[in-house]
């Protein structure tokens, strides 16, 4: 006849249950923190990567409006050539930096047509390498539609998109790559036309070249029904 296991034989086997189940938990944990590991790796090679093209952007970040830094390097008619700074990560930004090449961003100013005399403006007011964020809003060939922040102060950032409309050196326009349906759309939109009312009640930039009764003449001349009407007079 076979003898009954002791009290201790089946508390010893119980618990040996008990570790196996708990080691196939600790399994499927690790297998889990593997692949997220690997995904936040993933991800984090796209953050870490130097940008050296505007197509070499995910289309994602175009679309999630995401803040890239950078360093100035040249201010040109085409817009601002900017050096992207990725996200630094010790030492495996030194192994990335082996096989990224070289090459620097062309940044618009978004919503803004750039009078000529902010052109000398921003010039004066940027400094060569100076550090500075510009989120994406659109992508137009190898140009990148941008809202561009620079530090001034140890606690203060300036859009200069705005900027430059309060002081009168540009003019407000669409802002190619967001959908003109869209919420964020007309919030920046709204902004930047505060920005140019404010440099045209105080006359300042392009706004102090010209009293307001020869823009109200100038907007009443260039209208569509005066033209049609000058031209059926003479008809």
């Amino acid at each position: 006849m076979a003898e009954r296991p002791s009290g201790a034989a089946a508390g010893l086997a119980r618990l040996s249950e008990w570790a196996d189940a708990q080691l196939g938990l600790l399994r499927g944990l690790s297998t889990g923190m593997a692949v997220a590991g690997l995904l936040l790796l993933a991800r984090s090679v796209r953050m870490t990567t130097k940008f050296t093209s505007a197509l070499d952007i995910p289309l994602e970040f175009v679309k999630k409006n995401v803040k890239l830094r950078g360093r100035l390097h040249q201010i040109t008619e085409s817009g601002l050539e900017v050096e992207h700074i990725p996200i630094s990560i010790p030492f495996f930004t030194s192994i990335q930096r082996k096989w990224q090449s070289e090459g620097l961003l062309l940044v618009r100013l978004a919503g803004v047509e750039l009078a000529p005399s902010g052109m000398a403006w921003l010039q004066k007011q940027l400094k060569p390498n100076q550090t500075m964020w510009f989120q994406l809003l659109g992508r137009e060939n190898l140009a990148l539609e941008c809202l561009v922040l620079v530090n001034k102060g140890r606690f203060l950032s300036v859009c200069l998109n705005e900027e430059i409309l309060r002081q009168g050196f540009g003019r407000t326009a669409r802002i190619e790559g967001l959908p003109h349906d869209s919420l964020l759309y007309w919030k920046l939109h709204k902004r930047l036309l505060r920005a140019e009312l404010k440099a045209l009640k105080k006359n300042k930039g392009i706004w102090k070249e010209e009293s307001y009764s020869k823009r109200i003449r100038d907007c009443i001349s260039d209208s569509r029904f005066v033209w049609v009407l000058k031209h059926f007079m003479s008809w």
